[in-house]
């Protein structure tokens, strides 16, 4: 367990200083009352010290729990919830400042992906990798849409491309998001495998999909088909958007003219292989099929959780229950 203030633990040295106030108290209100009954008054019996000291000993315990609480008390407690992942995979490469989809190839696949994430149902985390010709991935998947708006928002063309490395960095990212899933929980994981698992039917995994924002034009390893096969093998599909125009456009790079165009088909076949579906950029169903299959499943992950309102509602129920009992038994508190 840990505290958000644990400063505040030092009230905890308040108690002891109570206790030994209360009992210099008691001592004196016993000492009154054997002046005024007499001194043959006898020592109470079992069951009246048990009712003396019950309720003191209740409201000690509320004043511990109430200190703890004032601390702010935080436990790691696994959580099962529904859970489905979203990977955006946006080409970066130089290619993607072509201005055949006007403003730019760049800012069109910038608006996609923004819409893609703010129609994010419950219970689906997105995550983003930004490739060129290497794969970089930018941000975990999760549930904030502010910070994947924002890593979205920050993208811009560079080098290369490499839709393979792109494919497989999403794939890794994914991996390592179910890592954080307890094995045999809630969950169908088992830990990491020995060796590489045999290959499963296309789109399985219903819980995940890798969405694919690109013009689909290659010029580095690895094979983005041999990448779309590894993602097949893992159950995972991939929907495709082409971004760009089959008449392509022109680009200057760096003193080079360089003439850039949509390749529907590469885009279309990493689909097809994977169970997934290509859209263009200007196909409004091409969000929907994103999240129309997708199934979130039950995992369970261990968070951080303030506890604070569980300790104060104990601490007061102790307090509550030693005022009652010592008001019942004696007519007064302690």
């Amino acid at each position: 367990m840990t505290f958000a203030s644990p400063q505040l633990l030092l009230l905890l040295l308040l108690v002891p200083l109570g206790i030994v106030a209360a009992g210099r108290i008691e001592t004196r209100r016993r000492a009154r009352a054997a002046a005024l009954l007499g001194a043959g008054t006898s020592a109470p019996g079992g069951r009246r010290r048990v009712r003396s000291a019950l309720p003191g000993a209740l409201l000690v315990t509320g004043f511990v729990v109430l200190a703890i609480a004032v601390a702010r008390p935080h436990a790691n407690v696994a959580l099962p919830r529904p859970e489905g992942t979203v990977m955006l995979t946006f080409d970066v490469s130089g290619s993607m400042a072509a201005t055949d989809l006007p403003p730019t190839r760049m800012d069109t696949a910038r608006t996609i992906a923004s819409t893609i994430v703010q129609r994010q149902p419950p219970g689906v985390v997105v995550g983003l990798v930004a490739f060129s010709d290497a794969g970089i991935a930018v941000h975990a998947p999760t549930s904030d849409q502010a910070d994947i708006l924002a890593a979205i928002q920050r993208l811009v063309p560079a080098r290369g491309t490499s839709v393979g490395q792109g494919l497989l960095s999403a794939l890794d990212a994914i991996e390592k998001a179910k890592e954080d899933t307890p094995a045999d929980v809630y969950s169908n994981r088992s830990g990491a495998p020995a060796e590489t698992l045999p290959p499963v039917d296309p789109a399985s995994d219903a819980s995940t999909v890798i969405v694919l924002l690109s013009d689909g034009e290659n010029n580095e390893r690895p094979d983005p088909i041999a990448m779309a096969q590894e993602a097949a093998d893992r159950g995972i599909r991939i929907v495709t958007i082409g971004i760009g125009s089959a008449a392509g456009a022109d680009l200057d790079l760096d003193g080079f003219k360089v003439h850039t165009q949509l390749d529907e088909a590469t885009l279309t076949q990493i689909a097809k292989m994977t169970g997934g579906s290509y859209h263009a950029a200007d196909d409004p169903d091409g969000v929907e099929a994103i999240y129309q299959d997708l199934q979130p499943k039950l995992v369970v992950r261990t968070e951080p959780l303030e506890v604070t309102s569980l300790f104060a509602a104990v601490g007061l129920a102790l307090l509550v229950v030693g005022g009652a009992l010592s008001l019942a038994w004696s007519g007064r508190l302690p």
